[in-house]
């Protein structure tokens, strides 16, 4: 490597590079390669069996791909970055029968941890999540939700660089999820590079700065979050304006009507989508002086209705040939 080459910094905590898993006759990952950057928090998204769950194992060393290459933090994946991982798998693993507070300073030194530093960590985070009355209790013992709140601080309690969240908010209620999100933020304005795989998609427009979407092994889509929700704009508004006494018509190389609700003595609501080579002001220009315009939206997809597009889009198109 040059001087040169040495002086750029790595922007990446994770590169994945074309990584292939096969399990029998089943294609898992098929050629994925993924960047993720340093303290950002990274949206890791496909429906069921679309391969994430193995990539998180083999980011994690529980197994290995079958070719392809992982750098962590720009050194090649190995045993000695399992310590600045922390990973909440969607099946949680905690011992149901083992004291809650000795079984977090168990797990808290596996990570590397000596144990007067472990406890002094786990009495924080127990603290910070009041969760102090639980030290004695048994895993059996809490709730779902309780026992959800203790796998997420087995998971950080370490301080990880990397964090891998695989459904992080399932079992909690809204209050609950609240708490989680924001631990989430804190860690990652602490410095902590954050890949969140769920199924929830508006915590992913809450929350992630870019994106991955994974389908039948395949990437079909990754990028910034709002970079890609650019790419599929469509040009639609809805318009609200007051009561009018003659209907608005499309004008065909200006815009089209898509919908209609009309609400009598009070407003009506137009949904318009805008000619090639036009703008909203076009639009506004025409309509200004005809009615009296009170809002004004641009109607951009969401990531659910992109996640839907894309997964829908390959399912008529499928990779057959190396998915058998």
């Amino acid at each position: 490597m040059s001087k040169k080459q040495k002086d750029i910094p790595n922007t990446h905590m994770l590169e994945i590079r074309n990584i292939v898993k096969q399990y029998a006759n089943h294609r898992a990952l098929d050629d994925v390669s993924i960047h993720v950057e340093k303290g950002s928090i990274f949206g890791l998204l496909g429906p069921n069996g679309a391969g994430k769950t193995s990539l998180i194992r083999i980011i994690n060393q529980i197994t290995a791909p079958d070719s392809g290459e992982i750098y962590f933090d720009g050194e090649p994946l190995n045993p000695s970055h399992i310590g600045r991982i922390g990973y909440l798998p969607e099946e949680r693993g905690l011992y149901k029968k083992m004291e809650i507070g000795e079984q977090m300073l168990y797990l808290a030194q596996l990570k590397g941890l000596s144990r007067a530093e472990a406890t002094k960590r786990v009495k924080h985070w127990f603290e910070k999540m009041e969760m102090q009355s639980w030290w004695h209790k048994k895993v059996e013992d809490l709730s779902k939700g309780m026992q959800q709140k203790v796998q997420f601080v087995a998971t950080v309690v370490h301080q990880p660089d990397l964090i891998i969240l695989d459904e992080p908010f399932s079992g909690f209620d809204p209050v609950n999820v609240d708490i989680i999100k924001e631990e989430i933020y804190s860690l990652n304005r602490g410095g902590a590079t954050i890949i969140f795989s769920t199924h929830r998609m508006e915590s992913v427009e809450q929350l992630c700065d870019s994106i991955v979407l994974l389908n039948i092994s395949r990437k079909i889509l990754d990028g910034k979050l709002s970079e890609i929700r650019n790419t599929y704009r469509t040009h639609t508004y809805a318009i609200e304006y007051l009561p009018h006494a003659d209907a608005l018509t499309a004008v065909e190389d200006l815009f089209t009507i898509e919908d209609v609700i009309d609400i009598p003595d009070e407003h009506t609501n137009i949904t318009v989508k805008i000619a090639a080579g036009k703008t909203i002001n076009d639009v506004l220009a025409y309509l200004i002086p005809r009615v009296q315009v009170h809002g004004l939206k641009e109607i951009i997809p969401s990531i659910h209705d992109i996640f839907v597009q894309e997964v829908t889009c390959q399912a008529s198109h499928p990779f057959n040939e190396t998915h058998e």
